[in-house]
């Protein structure tokens, strides 16, 4: 059997992550995050299957690490979804995230992005992350 594992994204882009995110709720709240430990940062987008995955699915397999569900605009698919999504152009700004689904990964003891890769389900990005998470 080979060792072969594919994953979203070649080598991920090491760099710089902001200590606090920010953004709007979807009732137009203002939204803050202070970045502790381990950070997930998942970018979705309107009539995606990968993304539809997060907003509605069971995360149990994330239960390692914090998750952030960001959207660049208001949309009416996220109004009612079984997970939390902030309205935060910014944060995909500040991240570097140019495009949906998109994950990154913060060690927000470090202020660095250490993964990143393209989203198609939570077992996927829960596998692609494992590595980095404390055993």
């Amino acid at each position: 059997m080979s060792d072969f594992r594919p994953y979203s994204f070649d080598a991920p882009r090491e760099r710089a992550a902001p200590r606090e995110l920010s953004g709007s709720t979807l009732e137009g709240k203002e939204w803050r995050r202070v970045l502790e430990g381990l950070t997930l940062v998942v970018a979705v987008k309107p009539q995606c299957g990968g993304c539809r995955d997060f907003i509605d699915g069971d995360l149990t397999e994330l239960d390692d690490v914090d998750v952030v569900i960001v959207c660049a605009a208001l949309d009416d698919e996220w109004h009612g979804a079984r997970q939390h999504v902030v309205v935060s152009p910014e944060t995909l700004s500040e991240l570097d995230i140019r495009s949906a689904p998109f994950y990154v990964l913060i060690d927000a003891t470090r202020q660095r992005v250490i993964s990143e890769g393209i989203v198609f389900a939570a077992a996927q990005v829960a596998d692609e992350i494992s590595p980095f998470l404390p055993r």
